[in-house]
């Protein structure tokens, strides 16, 4: 495994993160996730091959998935060999403080994940989406209470405009807070709006991108048409808003994948995944494993080095797209 520091911060991860989504109670939302039993092989082998980046949300099985992480980490790991994230801001209740990023949520909501995960802080507290409702002074400065209470050590942010993170880290500066050293955003070969304006952003500002969905729901680890779990065979064609998660001409980027990994004599998901460790910009892609394959898969990727050739032959089919998911 290789490691590197999270941005320009000080702290340093590993550069493949253990995505714990996968984890939780099947009754709670997502029926396809794994349970203590069987998540319990996928924290093994993280361990074995140096994964000490964990990141999971409150919102993922509804805090079940939190509560499995917490029972891992006395399982395999000294705490402090870990970096934990977690989140906030999606409902998990209907009261004031359930949702959202007001300061009552901040606070409620950083007690609640502390209790699940059984440890006394979390490394990295990310704020999930933008939230339009709430004052982002407000946001910021309990973001910033939270890490001075040592609650927290860093806080992060995930899928926003670009325009909505700056103005987040500007109204950070201006009140002497804490500013976010990540950004978990939407990256992979098939979902490449980040490169816009997000990631000249994060660049300037030192904010290190930890990718969610790097192999874009596995549609770039298979030959196109393809599905080979239950996630996979019920998974939907357009986010919440209704805007499409995969076009047609996606298929040459696949066939393209599928081509050099033919070639190289290696699964796909290491060429795909290969290819967003590139970008100088990714710190740690985020590997939702449900299967041995998934974290081998990623390690390996960091011993596999694209050609310039390869690399244009895989980004020269892509049609831009509207943004997913925020």
């Amino acid at each position: 495994m290789d490691y590197t520091r999270l941005g320009t911060s000080g702290l340093k991860v590993s550069r493949i993160a253990l995505g714990c989504m996968s984890f939780g109670d099947p009754g709670k939302r997502m029926p396809w996730v794994l349970d203590d039993h069987e998540a319990d092989p996928i924290f093994r082998q993280a361990v074995d091959l140096g994964i000490t980046f964990w990141d999971t949300a409150n919102i993922y099985g509804l805090g079940t998935s939190e509560e499995i992480v917490g029972r891992a980490l006395k399982k395999y790991v000294q705490r402090d060999d870990v970096v934990l994230a977690t989140k906030l801001f999606q409902p998990m209740h209907q009261g004031p403080g359930g949702s959202g990023l007001s300061r009552k949520a901040v606070m409620e909501q950083i007690d609640a994940s502390l209790k699940r995960l059984d440890t006394d802080y979390i490394d990295l507290y990310q704020i999930h989406r933008f939230d339009p409702e709430t004052p982002v002074e407000e946001t910021m400065e309990a973001l910033h209470d939270v890490v001075k209470a040592g609650k927290a050590r860093y806080i992060g942010a995930s899928s926003m405009w670009a325009w909505q993170f700056a103005t987040m880290q500007h109204t950070a500066q201006a009140g002497g807070w804490t500013r976010f050293v990540s950004m978990q955003d939407q990256y992979s070969l098939i979902h490449r709006e980040e490169e816009r304006e997000m990631f000249g952003l994060l660049a300037a500002q030192g904010v290190g991108s930890i990718p969610w969905s790097p192999l874009a729901a596995g549609w770039v680890a298979r030959p196109w048409g393809e599905s080979s779990t239950r996630r996979s065979q019920n998974y939907p064609v357009t986010d919440p808003k209704g805007r499409p998660l995969f076009l047609d001409s996606d298929q040459a980027i696949v066939d393209t994948v599928q081509r050099i990994a033919e070639a190289r004599g290696v699964p796909m998901a290491q060429v795909a995944m290969a290819w967003v460790l590139k970008n100088p910009v990714v710190s740690a892609p985020i590997v939702g494993a449900t299967k041995p394959h998934h974290l081998a898969d990623a390690a390996a990727a960091l011993d596999l080095q694209l050609t310039d050739e390869e690399t244009h032959s895989l980004e020269e089919p892509y049609v831009p797209r509207m943004p997913t998911w925020f």
